[in-house]
């Protein structure tokens, strides 16, 4: 039996390094352009997260139980970005 794949054994036995050498190198790619889009998406989330003005309105009270009192249900929340009832504290 395995004299029938005598000569398909020693054809492909040549092909095998550069063809693993080619799926690594493939691997390799895939991954290092993954870590690059994951890196990216991340960087604009945080760019958009760093927008809510939350923090600094004279609204926000900082309780967990009530973040704000006039807009509890989107307080810190990408929601709240373009907030109509915003005031900066102090003003």
């Amino acid at each position: 039996m395995l004299q029938l794949l005598y000569p398909v054994i020693h054809f492909i036995q040549p092909l095998l390094v550069p063809i693993c050498a080619g799926f690594a190198w493939l691997f390799t790619f895939l991954l290092v352009w993954s870590l690059f889009s994951t890196l990216t998406r991340g960087a604009a989330q945080v760019k958009r997260l760093h927008q809510i003005p939350c923090p600094n309105c004279q609204f926000f009270s900082g309780d967990y139980r009530l973040k704000c009192t006039i807009r509890p249900s989107t307080a810190l929340s990408e929601e709240a970005i373009n907030c109509i009832d915003y005031k900066l504290k102090g003003y």
